[in-house]
């Protein structure tokens, strides 16, 4: 079952991939870094990953024009 989220994360970062990240106050330990690929929306860079810590999987997307990051969706595992 997956569940759209779009909202803004703050995500640590380890040898360029993501390590951790936080969301509503609860840091979230990433143990596989799975697909990661980029898209290009008119001027805007997008890196995609999908990730997992083991019992949920995420889809964190990075803005390199803000260089922000956003929980784009979950899905249970």
């Amino acid at each position: 079952m997956s569940e759209s989220i779009n909202e803004t994360v703050s995500v640590v970062l380890w040898n360029n991939a993501p390590y951790s990240f936080s969301w509503h106050g609860r840091k979230y330990r990433i143990k596989t870094v799975g697909m990661h690929h980029t898209i290009r929306e008119g001027r805007h860079l997008f890196h995609i990953f999908s990730v997992s810590d083991d019992s949920t999987f995420f889809k964190l997307v990075m803005d390199t024009e803000t260089l922000g990051w956003k929980l784009v969706a979950t899905y249970a595992v």
